[in-house]
């Protein structure tokens, strides 16, 4: 075990910055100098920040979303469709949407998806919910943006069966070659999902 080269408070720093998602050890003792030595210009802010998010960050009570405030930012803007949800297994494939500003819907965030092996069944996720929200008259569309796992496709399979009673069309995002890839470089399902999903020129 190495030995410690700073104080307990730095040392703690560095242990909860390596928690973060893409940092370990080194690349969390390179964050934790970067903070100390402009303590005024990032900690200091990023202090505030971590204060005010604990205190006002909360989850949407009708789509699932983070913010701070409930509804959330996406669920009151007046100038997205409120005929189509667009259902994502987490916040993150949300955000990713919202950046590449493909869709100007409503969204549902189910919370993960069906895993029988990690114990998730339907209980465990926010699809009753989604099932209510559905059956509005005001939704036509409901497009399941669900990664291409087995777990994500079992998900979706699962959530079409419970809507089809809803008077709405249910979708999915295609998959295939994703743009400026090369067929050579491309796995077999990838391949079979892009000749199957082919659409006219």
């Amino acid at each position: 075990m190495p030995k410690a080269v700073a104080g307990p408070e730095i040392e703690r720093l560095i242990q909860l910055l390596a928690r973060l998602p893409g940092l370990g050890p080194r690349s969390a003792r390179r964050a934790a100098l970067h903070l100390i030595k402009k303590r005024e210009q990032l900690m200091a802010p990023l202090t505030d920040a971590l204060e005010v998010a604990h205190e006002r960050i909360t989850v949407c009570g009708t789509c699932g979303n983070i913010d701070s405030q409930n509804p959330c930012t996406v669920c009151t803007d007046v100038k997205r469709d409120p005929a189509v949800i667009v259902v994502v297994a987490d916040v993150a494939d949300l955000w990713a949407l919202e950046r590449a500003g493909a869709v100007n819907a409503r969204y549902h965030v189910l919370g993960g998806t069906l895993s029988p092996l990690d114990g998730i069944g339907p209980q465990d996720l926010t699809i009753d919910s989604l099932v209510t929200r559905a059956h509005d008259p005001a939704v036509k569309e409901v497009i399941l943006a669900l990664n291409a796992t087995v777990d994500g496709q079992t998900t979706a399979h699962y959530i079409t069966d419970l809507l089809q009673n809803a008077d709405v069309a249910v979708t999915r995002l295609a998959h295939g070659v994703p743009v400026g890839g090369e067929l050579d470089y491309l796995d077999e399902g990838t391949l079979s999902a892009a000749i199957r999903q082919r659409t006219a020129m």
